[in-house]
């Protein structure tokens, strides 16, 4: 059975609907982000990088990441609204946070101390409440969650 090794919550500033977790060392991503972003689609992976597309405009998303050694226990997916599973490829073992308005934040999430080819699973509740705050009021701080999950793959 996988074990947790590290779990870490922050907020994530969305910028016109999205944010990304890309590759810390990221001189070398073969497409940075935004560049190719999909507009509406909740998963989207490049080389080093997913992109996750918000139902909010603009706000900041309560972000849940974790680094697990294994697989991790399947999820009750009835309890989110979206999900969605790639690839992430590091080089160097750490993923910063990216944001469409700020560009690449302060929070960086640690798989390891080195590269490697890990699965990304992302799931994330409160999107309709999310959407509509956002449009009645401009922001809807918190109320997207999102559970990050990585794991290096066998």
């Amino acid at each position: 059975m996988a074990e947790l090794i590290r779990r870490l919550r922050f907020g994530a500033d969305v910028g016109y609907h999205s944010f990304c977790l890309q590759e810390s060392d990221d001189a070398d991503l073969p497409v940075p982000y935004p560049d190719d972003s999909v507009f509406g689609q909740f998963l989207t992976s490049f080389p080093g990088r997913v992109d996750i597309f918000s139902a909010a405009h603009t706000h900041t998303a309560a972000v849940t990441a974790e680094v697990w050694d294994g697989r991790p226990p399947e999820e009750d997916w009835a309890r989110w609204d979206e999900h969605g599973e790639a690839e992430f490829v590091s080089t160097s073992g750490e993923v910063a946070v990216c944001s469409m308005s700020l560009g690449r934040t302060d929070q960086t999430v640690t798989l390891s101390d080195k590269g490697g080819t890990w699965q990304v699973q992302v799931c994330c509740a409160g999107r309709d409440e999310a959407e509509r705050l956002s449009a009645e009021t401009g922001t809807a701080d918190g109320i997207e969650r999102y559970l990050v999950r990585f794991w290096p793959q066998a």
